[in-house]
């Protein structure tokens, strides 16, 4: 069974879904939709969320997973494997998992991502650098960019 769990954070209200031992969802919300029912692995997530924020960690270390196609997969992991502080298009990102001409399916793949932060959607740009398309606001996407820009402020040990 799916649980749903939120946090206040400085981004806004963090929804935390979670089943099977792993999180399946990761986003920020206008207000909680579902009951309220926190585990020891959303209150761990939110918990590495607000590090993130803070500056203390570069990459998430939790069990994911996310419902989707194989396309979807492809791009997934194309954007997991773009570097903290960096950016890529969705043409690069298309070009990347072999489908070139297919930047707009890469933004619409990127838009279905249950799992915001851990799947760095938010690293991926439009054309010559312009802040397209993020489910949870471009305001957003621009504070995590910015975020990202600054100097790390972690251990070395959290990546």
């Amino acid at each position: 069974m799916e649980t749903f769990a939120y946090y206040d954070t400085d981004l806004g209200t963090l929804e935390v879904g979670c089943t099977g031992g792993a999180v399946t969802h990761l986003r920020w919300v206008d207000e909680p939709s579902r009951l309220h029912e926190p585990t020891p692995l959303s209150d761990e997530a939110a918990r590495q969320v607000r590090q993130y924020l803070k500056g203390e960690r570069r990459a998430f270390d939790l069990p994911v997973t996310a419902s989707g196609t194989s396309f979807r997969h492809a791009v997934w992991r194309a954007l997991c494997a773009i570097p903290y502080g960096e950016t890529r298009t969705y043409g690069e990102i298309a070009g990347q998992i072999g489908r070139p001409g297919a930047a707009r399916a890469v933004g619409a793949a990127a838009g279905r991502n249950p799992v915001w932060l851990a799947i760095p959607c938010h690293r991926c740009v439009g054309k010559g650098g312009a802040l397209t398309g993020y489910a949870g606001g471009l305001w957003r996407k621009e504070k995590l960019l910015e975020l990202e820009k600054k100097p790390f402020n972690g251990q070395k040990n959290v990546l």
